[in-house]
């Protein structure tokens, strides 16, 4: 879907998606539990859907040859790896997109620690063996996901187990949020300063009553319209959220001040393209630091960035691990931008385009759909123009 978007600028009031991180996690641990759980706001995705559809093969069917579809999510797969070898001794799973290019060396070398066979080809990913309790050691600066994903296996083995990290962790507020929703359906977790997970075994999943929170992910691409410009006001959020995305009203307000500034996103990567849009249209230059996770997501997010926003005007410039951005009082548009497929791109090149002096045309537009299937729904609602 090609999208016209007149630079307008938005105005009126907007609520966020449910949570799609706590979503995945609310799902899976509802599907581990006995007993029906009533999850509330719960927001379809593509991704979403991805894990309820894979949750659902792996509780009804005892088959570890049932074929696992992930479709683009890559918490889908990494969550859902771990918990197929508890649960059925394996899997076979498959994603579209980049998704099974996406490095999974951290689960590769337990696989080879533990003896878990793995084969890796034509976009399909077979796994076979049972997940031993014991020690589980890997890196926390490749990914939480890894973290999360053993987080919610090990609890179902017979006996205690633990994870240690080799490195300092990233994301911790990922990992905050899935020891919270495992705490809400009755699973222990002993979190020693962020190195090392105690899991006690033999443990049960509970059913659960939980309502999804609005999703500050999301939020932050209406506070980057709000930074250029716009008058919109977001409603909905929780502002003692564990999710750790929420720092995007730290980092708004001081991007609204003119000076230099060093965003470290180690800990929020997605956060990301809506930071660079808002450091786009500003007076100073900004550097994003620590963002080489970014170039494994549903595209390489460094250089999509700064491609998607170069060419509507912008003055970016791409390091191994960062964006430097030089900001300018408006940009030029009036040109035809390609998402290449990556949901939060698309979502920058909307906001970017309430900033532009010409229209801009946005091919691939209906990405949105992966996290945030009402976007333009929304967008229109505040008054966006597009046709």
């Amino acid at each position: 879907m090609d999208l016209k978007l007149t630079p307008v600028k938005l105005r009126g009031r907007v609520t966020p998606p449910a949570s799609k991180s706590q979503a995945h996690r609310a799902l899976i641990a509802a599907r581990l539990s006995a007993g029906e759980s009533k999850l509330r706001n719960l927001a379809r995705s593509e991704d979403i859907d991805a894990t309820e559809r894979c949750m659902r093969t792996l509780r009804a069917s005892s088959d570890n040859q049932s074929l696992l579809d992930c479709g683009e999510s890559g918490s889908t797969l990494r969550f859902l790896m771990p918990v197929a070898l508890a649960l059925r001794g394996g899997g076979v799973f498959t994603g579209r997109g980049r998704l099974m290019e996406r490095p999974q060396g951290p689960y590769f070398a337990i696989f080879d620690e533990k003896g878990i066979f793995y084969r890796q080809e034509d976009g399909v990913l077979t796994l076979r063996g049972l997940l031993p309790p014991g020690v589980y050691r890997l890196p926390g600066n490749v990914s939480s996901q890894f973290v999360t994903g053993l987080l919610y296996a090990l609890p179902l083995l017979g006996e205690d187990s633990e994870i240690q990290l080799t490195s300092p962790l990233e994301s911790r507020g990922y990992v905050d949020m899935t020891v919270d929703v495992l705490a809400r359906f009755g699973i222990r977790v002993e979190n020693q300063g962020y190195e090392r997970f105690l899991v006690p075994g033999g443990q049960k999943y509970q059913a659960a009553e939980l309502t999804i929170e609005a999703d500050w992910s999301q939020a932050a691409f209406w506070y980057a319209a709000i930074a250029l410009g716009s008058q919109v006001e977001v409603e909905g959020l929780n502002p003692f959220s564990i999710q750790g995305d929420m720092v995007i009203v730290p980092h708004f307000q001081r991007l609204s001040r003119p000076g230099d500034w060093d965003i470290d996103v180690s800990d929020c990567p997605d956060l990301v393209p809506p930071l660079a849009v808002m450091a786009a249209v500003r007076r100073g230059t900004t550097r994003l630091v620590n963002a080489a996770r970014l170039r494994m997501k549903e595209s390489d997010r460094l250089v999509t960035v700064r491609q998607t926003l170069a060419a509507l005007g912008a003055d970016v410039e791409e390091g191994a691990d960062s964006l430097t951005i030089r900001g300018r009082p408006a940009l030029e548009g009036g040109v035809t931008v390609d998402c290449q497929n990556d949901h939060r791109i698309a979502m920058m090149v909307a906001v970017a385009a309430t900033a532009c002096e010409r229209p801009v045309t946005l091919t691939g537009a209906e990405c949105v759909a992966k996290s945030y299937p009402a976007f333009w729904e929304d967008y229109r609602a505040l008054g966006g123009t597009f046709s």
